[in-house]
């Protein structure tokens, strides 16, 4: 048992970037503005996009390289490809879920400050946790911190769910395609459920770091499991988000609010209305550590994805700086670029996270049909390639993925 739990790890790093901006705010907004009607939608798009996430431990896995060294086995298209998709989303996405995270660090803790400072504030929390800690401690927070906030949102739901579900006919609404507002958040909604199709490449490199720390072999079962484990309940806990939106505020006559501090006080009350107001402190600790895990994960994974991609793209196996200082420059852009965009685009916390959210799902078709590829490749032993079932699944899930985004497209361009 000691040694499952030390081999755990990758897949629950995954669950810590997946389960913030998508689950807190996006899946609760789902279920607070239109029921229980979107819950067929969450689950297609988590079975939709299972394959292209599994297939980042297990290229690592079985080659001991990451998805990015698999993308320069297409060719430099590849790579290129994948460095614009990057850094088309990177900053827009660190600075959504930082954004996310100050507001429910100013709603808990500084209720009068700027949303720019606290912006800062939290940029700068992270870079010192990271500079300090790195891989071993990222690892053991999110252990913690998946736990606390699963055992959280079960407990709120089963008790609201012990209320009963009572919303009032002339204060709801239900989804309608013909509607601009609705289609652009269903986008939205799909483009981070259950997480960008990059945190594939971050898993890839994680599984590595893991092995490496471990000084051990983990096999191809072992980390399929640990990351069915992060994946599976990543899923669950987005029905429950969505559940805890519609059976508290929906028909309620209230909203969500934009603004991320009120926001996070109003997704804090939820908690404590279904708990009890002795919670209140718990669920903030929750949800403030589960935005600090996301907003951490992103902020180290981008400079790992980005030193490797910038040498693979340079052509030289290394560069005159040391990896440690080249992981600290990449962070220190990552973290820069973020404070500027929220600076320039950052009105509301809404704005920004439906910004990240739209480009990764219009990009999501891209870098599935690049997983898939590097998956089949003649570099990966045969005992380890997907069983003809996932190949068939992982085609399937590229063309509604594609025709998902054509039709977006084409919504917008006849509009």
């Amino acid at each position: 048992m000691i040694s499952f739990f030390r081999m755990l790890g990758p897949g629950l790093l995954y669950a810590g970037a997946a389960v913030g901006v998508s689950h807190l705010v996006q899946s609760t907004r789902a279920g607070a503005d239109f029921g229980f009607e979107l819950i067929a939608i969450l689950l297609l798009a988590n079975a939709a996009k299972y394959p292209f996430f599994e297939f980042g431990p297990r290229y690592a896995t079985a080659t001991g390289e990451s998805l990015i060294d698999g993308y320069a086995r297409l060719g430099r298209w590849a790579l290129w490809l994948f460095a614009l998709l990057t850094i088309g989303t990177m900053f827009s996405i660190q600075a959504a879920v930082t954004a996310v995270t100050a507001g429910i660090f100013s709603s808990v803790l500084a209720p009068h400050l700027a949303p720019q400072a606290a912006f800062a504030i939290i940029l700068f929390i992270n870079l010192l946790l990271l500079l300090s800690g790195r891989f071993s401690m990222l690892d053991g927070l999110m252990k913690a911190v998946i736990l606390l906030l699963t055992v959280s949102t079960v407990m709120a739901v089963a008790l609201s769910l012990g209320k009963g579900y009572h919303p009032d006919p002339a204060l709801t609404q239900s989804f309608h395609w013909s509607v601009p507002a609705h289609l652009f958040f269903l986008i939205a909604f799909i483009g981070w459920m259950p997480a960008p199709i990059d945190v594939s490449v971050w898993h890839s490199l994680w599984t590595i770091a893991k092995k490496d720390s471990l000084k051990t072999r983990i096999s191809l079962s072992q980390s399929l499991l640990d990351f069915r484990i992060g994946y599976i309940g990543t899923a669950v806990l987005a029905v429950g988000f969505l559940s805890l939106g519609a059976l508290v505020m929906y028909g309620s006559g209230t909203s969500l609010d934009p603004r991320g501090a009120v926001f996070a006080g109003q997704l804090i009350a939820m908690y404590t209305e279904s708990i009890g107001s002795w919670s209140y402190f718990l669920i903030a600790a929750a949800a403030l550590t589960t935005m600090l895990s996301t907003t951490l994960t992103c902020l180290d994974a981008y400079p790992r994805v980005m030193r490797p991609l910038s040498l693979a793209l340079s052509g030289r196996p290394e560069s005159g700086i040391s990896p440690a200082n080249s992981y600290r420059l990449w962070m220190l852009i990552v973290a820069g670029g973020s404070l500027i965009l929220f600076g320039l685009l950052g009105s509301t916390m809404r704005f920004m996270v439906d910004l990240a959210t739209t480009l990764s799902f219009i990009t999501a078709p891209l870098l599935a049909w690049l997983n898939h590829r590097v998956i089949h490749g003649p570099n990966v032993p045969a005992e380890a390639r997907p069983p003809r079932w996932l190949s068939i699944y992982s085609i399937a899930g590229i063309v509604f993925l594609t025709a998902f985004t054509l039709f977006y497209i084409l919504w917008n361009l006849t509009h």
